[in-house]
């Protein structure tokens, strides 16, 4: 009779090997990603060929970029969730627990992500439009302060919570959205717009991590 035994490293001939079930997980892993990153990389094109130009609107100098042909087409609204769903599962190592989105256009998209992620949807309102007790957080805006609310009750204390706009600008109402995130106890954990204007340095005021769907402006040809 053999006085051997089995070990990790000497397994007997009939057991599986750890190690190659471990490097094909890893193999299926890689995979998955790099299958996850190209689908998004599609979408993106796809999202800013429907992207409507319009120069110095709603001043001079503003290349305005409009989003709502996106709406209108329910193929590309669909794009437009899948692509967001995508950075969240590459970027989070747990899926948020709430979405933040902001009046008004952050209510276009948000409660559809929401809804994809398995997540609940909170909206983020202008002063005396929502019931019951609330919070408020006050941003400066061109011409005086104005002022976000939040249901007092809306996020539960250590939820994960990810705000979502159509675009950063100044970053003021993106930044009060994240106070009032705070203030109710949750958990900040990104920020994510469709669009940045880039030289008002917007994310600068947010301490929290600032993902722009479709970044990099350039002025389509006619």
């Amino acid at each position: 009779m053999s006085n051997s035994t089995a070990t990790s490293a000497h397994p007997p001939a009939s057991a599986p090997d750890p190690t190659i079930n471990a490097d094909a997980s890893q193999r299926g892993l890689s995979a998955s990603a790099a299958a996850g990153a190209a689908e998004l990389a599609h979408l993106k094109v796809n999202l800013r060929k429907a992207l409507r130009q319009f120069p110095d609107f709603p001043s001079p100098g503003i290349l305005f970029e409009d989003i709502l042909p996106i709406f209108a087409d329910a193929d590309l609204h669909q794009k437009l969730v899948r692509a967001l769903e995508l950075h969240v599962s590459k970027n989070y190592a747990t899926k948020p627990d709430v979405i933040v989105g902001l009046e008004a256009r952050g209510f276009l998209f948000g409660p559809s992500l929401a809804l994809a992620l398995g997540a609940a949807f909170v909206p983020v309102r202008k002063q005396g439009k929502l019931p019951g007790p609330t919070e408020t957080a006050g941003y400066q805006k061109e011409y005086g302060e104005d002022f976000f609310q939040m249901q007092a009750d809306a996020i539960k204390p250590g939820q994960k919570a990810i705000i979502v706009d159509d675009i950063i600008a100044t970053g003021g109402s993106a930044a009060a959205a994240g106070d009032l995130v705070k203030r109710l106890g949750g958990d900040l954990i990104g920020y994510l717009f469709i669009l940045e204007l880039e030289f008002l340095k917007g994310r600068d005021k947010l301490d929290a991590p600032v993902y722009t769907l479709l970044s990099g402006q350039e002025e389509k040809s006619a």
